[in-house]
């Protein structure tokens, strides 16, 4: 059987672009989870949940074990989302820094 050399009708950074654009268009949770309900697999969602949710321990500075034991998550990705934040493009420190929720103050006792 031939194969036919097909020539995308967008090249790759203007597809990237397209679908940061889109997902830039999206206001609020749900219209996020129903854009990643049609775009991603059950195990693609699976697999950026297990990485984002690792995210805040390891800013933390807890041990992978540690993380681990926490979220079930296992040490190769663990490791993996490490590396991206200690040399990857910033885009886990960006979004944890925007979506940090405030630690309340400790309350004095008077």
């Amino acid at each position: 059987m031939k194969r036919r050399q097909i020539e995308p009708e967008l090249d790759s950074d203007r597809a990237e672009r397209s679908l940061c654009e889109a997902l830039l268009s999206l206001r609020g949770v749900e219209e996020m989870r129903a854009f990643l309900d049609d775009l991603c697999t059950p195990a693609e969602r699976e697999a950026m949940r297990d990485r984002w949710s690792v995210v805040p321990h390891l800013l933390a500075g807890e041990p992978y074990w540690q993380i681990h034991d926490a979220t079930a998550v296992s040490i190769t990705t663990i490791g993996r989302v490490a590396r991206c934040l200690e040399q990857g493009a910033g885009g886990y420190a960006i979004a944890a820094a925007r979506t940090a929720k405030p630690r309340k103050a400790a309350r004095s006792v008077r």
